[in-house]
């Protein structure tokens, strides 16, 4: 395999070549399809796509087409699925450690997207996410039970995640037949395929003294389709924080 074609697929997500593929298979042209790629990324898909196919010979839209379907493909299959705990003692001797998610969510290139029920200052993804959203690379959304913090004092409110989350999307659970729904699921999705579901709340005694289990699993197709479907429930599950909330520094 070729330098450039390797760097091609280290630069796509798997949902980016899949779209470029159907773009430039139904006659687009790069230009046209680069509109499907977030526009801070446009510029580095497009001089990774230019050098692969330089180097392969691969001028004819459907060799382009045929090389970014095999990309998806590619990606499109778990590679890696690891334990990841929270153990006393550091006593875990198999798989990462519940700590380790906030130099995940730091090496985001695309994406990122939480979902909590007690989301706690004493995080590591506090910090983590703040410095990811601040770059308006990365898009962010964060989902919370919005019931977690009036049960208990030392529990920020959504407000105040999105005030320490300037640019990302922060959601609240809301009611639902008249009862306050509750945002009990607990996962970090990265760049849209790598995944981990864990029983760990945000909170530093969830990442380093109490004894949580969760998988990291490196799945593209799994991802996203984790992310759809809580993309699906937005408009009945979730409400999102207005916008002069979140642009607060």
């Amino acid at each position: 395999m070729s330098h450039e074609l390797r760097h091609l697929g280290d630069t796509l997500t798997g949902t980016e070549a899949g779209d470029l593929a159907t773009a430039v298979s139904a006659g687009r042209t790069l230009t046209q399809a680069l509109q499907l790629v977030q526009a801070s990324r446009r510029a580095a898909v497009r001089q990774a796509v230019e050098e692969a196919t330089s180097a392969m010979g691969a001028q004819d839209p459907a060799q382009l087409s045929a090389l970014l379907y095999g990309i998806q493909g590619a990606k499109s299959r778990p590679t890696e699925v690891l334990p990841q705990w929270t153990l006393p003692g550091y006593l875990a001797d198999y798989g990462d450690l519940t700590s380790s998610v906030g130099e995940l969510v730091r090496s985001a290139r695309s994406a990122v997207t939480c979902s909590t029920f007690n989301f706690q200052r004493s995080s590591v993804l506090w910090e983590a996410l703040r410095e990811v959203a601040q770059r308006g690379s990365v898009s962010v959304r964060v989902y919370l039970d919005a019931g977690a913090a009036a049960s208990n004092p030392w529990t920020p409110s959504a407000t105040e995640v999105a005030e320490q989350l300037p640019g990302a999307k922060v959601f609240r659970t809301t009611e639902r037949d008249g009862k306050l729904v509750v945002n009990h699921a607990k996962f970090v999705a990265v760049d849209h395929q790598f995944l981990i579901v864990t029983s760990a709340n945000m909170s530093m005694s969830a990442e380093r003294s109490n004894i949580e289990l969760g998988l990291r699993v490196h799945s593209e197709a799994l991802c996203e389709a984790v992310e759809k479907q809580l993309l699906s429930a937005e408009s009945v599950l979730y409400e999102l924080m207005p916008p002069s909330v979140q642009t607060t520094s």
